[in-house]
């Protein structure tokens, strides 16, 4: 081989394996620190288009498991309110029932009236302030609940709103009934049987829309942890 002055052959070859070796250090270095093997556009295009994209999807559904979480929480305080409706109803029927006994005296009669009304209002105070985040499902002119069921938000679940109020159609009774005599009692037990049996099917209702919502929450997590996986294959770097 012969030597010159001006071009060292053998530098340039040990210049370019010294580089090539600094880049492969510089490239092992990164994944280390980032546990990436594709952490940018330059690393490979079409796998980093691919895990972006993918990334997008996760965003969104964990919005969508947001709005399903509160969506859930909304829906079980309408419960736990539509169920202390339904124990107040059943201790009203109570008092009408004994209010019916004709052999009562006035002043027992007054009496169970007080309690009466004094539940009877209870009900407007209960659905007044069944609220979840701004939402209450159970007053009158209540909201239903729309949420979020894929990344696009194209898609939603629905569970409709429940008027449980003394003006609506569900709970039969008024603003104004009472049991001051035993015909007016026995009016009322009436209605307290159709009341009862009526905010069951409507609690029947908002339990199946709960459940609904559940289930759906528990996919998108499944779903989700698919997603994060897959980007795992595309993207990270084998550090063994």
């Amino acid at each position: 081989m012969s030597a010159t002055v001006n071009t060292n052959m053998g530098a340039m070859v040990a210049l370019q394996s010294l580089n090539k070796t600094n880049n492969e250090l510089s490239m092992v270095q990164g994944r280390i620190n980032s546990g990436l093997k594709v952490a940018s556009a330059k690393d490979d295009g079409a796998l980093f288009a691919i895990a972006q994209g993918m990334r997008g999807k996760v965003a969104g559904f964990g919005a969508v498991k947001q709005s399903l979480s509160r969506s859930v929480s909304t829906v079980d305080v309408a419960l736990a309110a539509g169920e202390a409706i339904s124990d107040l109803l059943i201790e009203m029927k109570a008092k009408a029932v004994a209010a019916a006994d004709t052999s009562l005296d006035t002043a027992s009669r007054n009496a169970l009236n007080e309690d009466f009304k004094a539940l009877r209002d209870q009900i407007t105070t209960i659905t007044q302030n069944a609220e979840f985040n701004g939402i209450n499902m159970i007053k009158n002119g209540g909201s239903a609940i729309n949420a979020l069921a894929n990344e696009n938000a194209t898609s939603k679940i629905t569970v409709g709103a429940q008027d449980l109020s003394l003006t609506g159609t569900v709970v039969t009774l008024t603003t104004t009934t009472a049991i001051t005599t035993a015909t007016l009692a026995a009016t009322a037990i009436s209605s307290l049987g159709t009341s009862i049996t009526n905010v069951g099917t409507a609690l029947a209702k908002l339990g199946t829309g709960a459940k609904k919502l559940e289930v759906h929450s528990l996919f998108v997590t499944k779903l989700e942890d698919a997603l994060v996986a897959g980007i795992g294959n595309l993207v990270d770097a084998d550090l063994a």
